[in-house]
């Protein structure tokens, strides 16, 4: 018999540091993670694990030339019952509807309980 795979949490961060820091979070939730610097590594990553993913964890900055706030779009599109978190030290950008907004800093804990939500 095989193992059953875990839940997934992409997590889109352009900045290393960051996406190390909430890649280990999110593991600790027991989520499997996928980290990925762009958003068009992310819509990748969408394709290949589709209905696998519980929760996306994503910058409103990001390498290539989408944004956290398109990708969140994208990902409420194909994934409507899908988490999506976008995070920014800046203002809040136009959001769909259900996408929630953690302005940084953000607490470990913050991460935390929404990453348990995702997993019910």
């Amino acid at each position: 018999m095989g193992q059953a795979l875990k839940p997934v949490a992409l997590v889109v961060e352009d900045d290393e540091s960051q996406r190390e820091l909430v890649s280990v979070l999110l593991e600790e939730s027991d989520l499997h993670v996928v980290a990925c610097a762009s958003a068009e590594a992310a819509l990748a990553a969408m394709e290949h694990l589709g209905d696998s993913i519980v929760m996306i964890f994503s910058d409103v900055k990001l390498k290539g030339k989408m944004t956290g706030a398109e990708l969140a779009s994208i990902a409420k599109k194909r994934l409507p019952n899908v988490i999506v978190v976008v995070t920014s030290g800046g203002k809040m950008p136009a959001l769909p509807p259900d996408t929630v907004f953690m302005p940084k800093p953000w607490r470990a804990l913050d991460v935390l309980i929404v990453a348990e939500r995702s997993l019910h």
